[in-house]
């Protein structure tokens, strides 16, 4: 692939690489010109010399941002949603772990309901019937979040299924009857996939059924170039994920030159993977997560959404400007710079199997595999839970 995805040869850059590896952590990002301050009300003097206030409007560095990007709450605590409602939601093994764990939720009858299906409880085979449950609560959570929020809710596929195209396809189309049953319409849904070659090729096949996909554990440029090309509606990188990796590791071409070049190897993925996409006009919709601070936001402006933990969101809605700063936020990522974003030719071509993975690299390859495995690990134990609870006492 390209010279930014190889390793450096020369001693002098793997020492400043080492060097600017262990400062990292401290590196300071971009001077983007934010710094709000506190409004103040104009005051205005009258003919007769009295001062009154002049209402304004008062604009929060959150209204700011989200005139640049769709921030999306990162939280499963459903209390939260009258602070900072959701426009979209996303139904998994760790949301219905957490609804199980409450002692009192709207969303509890959707559990029980989903343990007293008759179809499910026919079942002989008790891995079976506890699959069953699992799928039947996903729908019943998904289908009760789509009435609270605007826009799509994206359902997680059994990450037990990652490496297996057809066993995702199918599980998808499985899911969508469950959500046909219960009148959710397939335009508010996506699906949630780990971003293995497989999943990437699940992701092509259903994307061209008109089928919405959304590919997760997205740690490499190869992987989001293929993602891409595979039509997939929405991918998600993991920015501070990737630059904890890069503190702690090295050997990573892609994440060896972005450090080289002084930048964060999360941030610069994000930006790659952006003007790819805006530049070769593919549809897809970029997500940034695992934001670790406002400057992460602040680097990610004009990516379509961030999911922001509740702390910065709280951050940025209590620290106010002036109307007139209003603008001062630079808008870091937009489909006019993506034009003159360059990538190398190879970078450019259709992938394969083969040759994604020679070039996805040490980083996504151990953080993919540990993103499938603790997904595997929560949907075992939210099965465990239901077998434990299961008959319920009306059944």
């Amino acid at each position: 692939m390209s010279s930014s995805l190889r390793s450096p040869s020369s001693a002098s850059l793997t020492s400043s690489l080492q060097a600017k590896r262990c400062n990292l952590a401290r590196a300071s990002l971009p001077n983007h010109s934010l710094k709000p301050r506190k409004f103040s009300p104009r005051m205005r003097v009258s003919a007769s010399g009295s001062v009154s206030s002049v209402e304004t409007k008062i604009i929060t560095e959150l209204d700011s941002v989200s005139a640049f990007s769709e921030i999306v709450p990162d939280t499963v605590v459903f209390d939260d949603f009258e602070r900072f409602p959701p426009t979209a939601a996303t139904v998994s093994s760790s949301l219905i772990l957490g609804i199980t764990g409450l002692p009192d939720t709207k969303f509890k009858s959707a559990i029980e309901t989903a343990l007293a299906d008759s179809e499910c409880c026919k079942g002989a085979d008790p891995q079976a019937r506890l699959s069953c449950f699992f799928d039947k609560a996903l729908v019943n959570v998904g289908a009760d979040l789509a009435k609270l929020v605007p826009g799509r809710v994206s359902t997680e596929v059994d990450a037990r299924l990652a490496y297996d195209t057809e066993g995702i396809v199918n599980k998808v189309h499985s899911l969508l009857k469950l959500y046909a049953d219960v009148d959710v319409s397939p335009d508010r849904l996506l699906f949630k996939i780990p971003s293995t070659w497989e999943g990437i090729e699940a992701s092509r096949i259903l994307e061209a059924e008109g089928i919405q996909t959304h590919l997760t554990f997205v740690y490499s440029f190869p992987q989001a170039a293929a993602a891409a090309q595979a039509g997939a509606s929405v991918i998600q990188i993991f920015v501070g994920r990737l630059r904890d990796w890069a503190r702690t590791h090295s050997g990573d071409p892609a994440i060896d030159a972005a450090i080289s070049r002084g930048d964060d190897p999360g941030l610069s993925l994000v930006t790659k993977a952006y003007n790819y996409i805006h530049k070769h006009g593919y549809k897809t919709k970029l997500m940034a997560t695992a934001v670790r601070n406002k400057q992460d936001v602040f680097s990610l402006l004009g990516v379509d959404y961030i999911v922001a933990p509740l702390k910065i969101l709280q951050s940025l809605k209590e620290s106010v400007a002036d109307p007139e700063e209003k603008y001062s936020f630079t808008r870091r990522l937009s489909p006019s710079s993506a034009q003159t974003f360059h990538f190398a030719e190879d970078e450019l071509a259709g992938w394969d199997r083969a040759s994604f993975a020679a070039e996805v690299g040490p980083a996504a390859d151990e953080l993919l595999s540990r993103g499938v495995e603790g997904y595997v690990a929560q949907t075992r134990r939210v099965e465990e839970f239901l077998g434990k609870i299961w008959p319920p006492p009306n059944v």
